[in-house]
């Protein structure tokens, strides 16, 4: 064998280390079941220690009228009818209970005087329900989640790579991978796999996302093991982010900026929103204010670096550096920018995957027997645009439920079949690649993909650039069979990225694939050449290599939550 190999037989292997992963890994210790996690990144680093704003439940510790059923109204409607009404029931009827378990782990939340956790405002929500822990909600969740899994001694390997996912007659079987410091091999059995590796939203040029994830890694895993997509072209773009430096593109300038009063200004010095949404302004929904800004920059009304400005300067020194610290020292640290003196350069940047694996509604399961999907990775919920504060609880919410469901799975299995064929292929899958000794640079054609997806399937699309996209990644897939991987003294890390790479090309096709097939305007999905709803679209559309895109029925909405699906009032207050 060309690399020394590890052996490890869990009865469920959690991959990716972010919210979901950890807590369907909690639920399932806490159940005494033998579970495993991995990440390629270090779980004090994933994702959704980013996560600034909150966490939706309608606990009405604010406002004694909200409902679950309210807060299922406003995401089905805030989804342009494409979220799934099962999915959206189980959330949202969910969510208090996922609240209690994070404070069962110690979470911090803000709370009022009497000690009720404190609720505010998030867009397009009609009640108070949206909990929070200063701006910094996500990271607390994160840090509380990985506290709670060290309590119950849950292995977790920070730096093992999944590469494959081992599959027998439709029936998974573990996962193969390797460690990304010295490159040992990683075989690992297990009766069910939760796949919690994220979306794909690094696949465009701006994006919130570090380098090296949210790739497409949940896609392609899936997808090779036999499992399909759902809405792979709806993805939500953020209306701020910074352009520069290039290593820091796409790093997210909060809402809370506009919500203080800040002024987004072309580079002609002009308030453009205006012309787009006179009575909201600035406090427009988040798909709005992307697309003004997407325009202005289009029309050539752009800064010299291709954005526009926001500024809060006007604004008094003291608002900045209580309400805004973060921006403040964010602009400090990477540009030298004061704030309080000088307007932000921004552009609208990709920030999260909306659609993902193609899971059933009530556990999340795949097609695949034994695979599910939770968080980004998964499907469902959001539709065409997720509302604020939806997305973290939607982790804790389906990470008990998918833990309880892989738990269920694990021991009613009768026996695991294993494949030495899929196993053996996995292994070649490796030593391929660090035989390849081409010309082409993995980096280059990562950078080829992100600058074809920014060009031709961003914020508004349409047929011909669209069509153009496809025949880009015929070129940059063409190129990939020639790419050459070299490990160094630092680690495996070129290895990863080859992997990567292969996620992103997969990840791109799907969406140009699936955008190209929804010819209408919906939510974030904005089509120049079709600019309305098309009601024959209330669909979802599912794609996988084999099938191309199909078009899914989507169920109807239970009646009791129809009847409070209603215009939010969004007076003074920020839509998203």
């Amino acid at each position: 064998m060309s690399a020394p190999e590890r052996q490890i037989s869990t009865s469920v292997l959690v991959i990716g280390t972010g919210g979901s992963g950890l807590r369907a890994a909690i639920e399932l210790a806490e159940a005494g079941v033998a579970v495993t996690a991995v990440g390629k990144r270090p779980k004090s680093d994933a994702h959704t220690s980013l996560a600034a704003g909150g966490i939706n439940a309608a606990l009405g510790t604010m406002d004694a009228d909200d409902s679950w059923q309210q807060h299922a109204a406003d995401t089905i409607k805030e989804s342009y009818f494409l979220a799934n009404p099962h999915t959206v029931e189980i959330v949202t009827s969910g969510a208090a209970q996922g609240i209690d378990d994070l404070e069962r782990y110690g979470m911090p939340f803000a709370r009022e005087d009497d000690g009720r956790i404190s609720q505010r405002f998030f867009g397009a929500h009609k009640y108070r329900r949206t909990a929070f822990a200063g701006d910094y909600t996500g990271l607390e969740i994160q840090r509380t989640l990985i506290n709670r899994a060290a309590q119950l001694d849950i292995p977790i390997l920070d730096t093992v790579y999944i590469t494959r996912l081992l599959v027998n007659d439709n029936v998974v079987f573990g996962a193969y991978g390797f460690d990304l410091d010295d490159g040992t091999r990683y075989l690992i059995h297990a009766d069910a796999v939760i796949l919690a590796a994220g979306g794909h939203n690094r696949i465009w040029r701006r994006t919130s996302s570090r380098r090296d994830e949210n790739t497409g890694d949940s896609f392609r895993l899936a997808v090779e093991a036999g499992a399909r997509l759902r809405d792979p072209e709806l993805v939500q773009f953020h209306p701020s982010g910074i352009i520069e430096p290039e290593n820091a593109a796409g790093t997210l300038i909060s809402e809370a900026a506009r919500g203080e009063g800040g002024i987004l200004r072309n580079g002609l010095g002009e308030r453009f929103m205006q012309n787009y949404d006179p009575e909201r302004l600035e406090l427009s929904t988040r798909d709005r204010v992307a697309l003004a800004c997407y325009t202005e920059i289009k029309e050539g009304r752009g800064t010299p670096n291709g954005g526009v400005w926001l500024d809060v300067s006007h604004l008094p020194r003291e608002t900045i550096m209580t309400r805004l610290p973060r921006v403040y020292q964010t602009m400090l640290e990477l540009q030298m920018l004061d704030i309080t003196k000088q307007p932000i350069e921004i552009a609208p940047t990709a920030h999260y995957s909306m659609g993902g694996v193609w899971v059933r509604s009530d556990d999340h399961s795949t097609e695949v027997d034994g695979l599910y999907a939770i968080g980004e990775a998964s499907s469902g919920l959001h539709g065409a645009n997720r509302l604020g504060g939806n997305s973290l609880i939607e982790l804790l919410v389906f990470g008990r439920i998918v833990g309880q469901a892989a738990a269920a799975y694990s021991a009613a299995l009768p026996a695991q079949v294993r494949s030495a064929a899929a196993v053996a292929e996995a292994r070649a899958e490796i030593d391929a690649l660090l035989a390849a000794s081409g010309d082409e640079n993995v980096r280059a054609l990562q950078r080829a993909i992100r600058d074809t997806m920014t060009e031709f399937a961003g914020v508004v699309r349409d047929e011909d650039g669209l069509t153009r996209g496809l025949a880009e990644l015929d070129a940059i897939e063409a190129r990939m069979a020639d790419i050459g991987v070299h490990p160094d003294v630092a680690g495996y890390h070129d290895l990863a990225h080859a992997f990567d790479l292969k996620s992103a090309a997969l990840a791109a096709r799907a969406t140009l694939e699936a955008a190209l097939e929804r010819r209408e305007t919906r939510g974030a999905h904005n089509r120049s050449d079709y600019p309305e709803i098309d009601p024959e679209l209330q669909v979802n559309l599912v794609w996988s290599p084999t099938t191309g895109v199909v078009r899914e029925a989507i169920p109807p909405i239970p009646a009791e939550i129809a009847a409070l699906i209603e215009e939010v009032s969004v007076a003074g207050k920020l839509v998203e």
